[in-house]
């Protein structure tokens, strides 16, 4: 049985400024690279196989400065990438106030057949592997409302270098 253990990247300016990001690089802040410093120390604990994470430089800053004490291979997908929020990219959302979700921006639906891919993924190539999946906050919340059948409003969100178990 595969297990994963998804990991928020640590904040960003952006995440500071309340930008929704995307797609968008991101540029870790101080206290992001003090939270990830500080997570090392519990994923220490744990005895990864590897670490699969999204090809978005936020992420795989956050791998690299991670790897340098796990020395795990590592291997970026596209499959971890942050929703797509199409010309709302950039937008500054302060958590109170909706935004309409434009027609180009990617669908629910499609997120949850991404996350789908990816846990098969999982399963099929790393089946007894235990892995650190460095991704997204609503990503991370789209893969554990796959895994739990649930929608992803019912997963509670995940803070910065906040780490979730799932076995597969």
């Amino acid at each position: 049985m595969a297990t994963i253990y998804l990991y928020r990247h640590g904040e960003t300016e952006e995440n500071k400024q309340h930008i929704l990001q995307g797609c968008m690089p991101g540029h870790l802040s101080e206290e992001g690279k003090t939270q990830i410093a500080a997570s090392i120390e519990n994923l220490k604990t744990l005895c990864f196989d590897r670490i699969l994470c999204s090809d978005i430089q936020r992420c795989k800053d956050t791998a690299l400065i991670i790897n340098k004490v796990l020395e795990l291979p590592i291997t970026y997908t596209p499959l971890l990438r942050e929703r797509d929020w199409g010309s709302a990219t950039g937008m500054i959302v302060d958590g109170v106030k909706k935004i309409r979700i434009p027609d180009d921006a990617e669908t629910v639906a499609a997120m949850k057949m991404r996350a789908q891919q990816f846990l098969d993924d999982v399963r099929s190539n790393y089946p007894s592997e235990t892995v650190l999946v460095i991704s997204h906050g609503l990503f991370c919340r789209c893969i554990q409302a796959v895994f739990h059948h649930v929608e992803i409003a019912d997963i509670v969100p995940m803070k910065n270098t906040e780490t979730r178990k799932l076995e597969l």
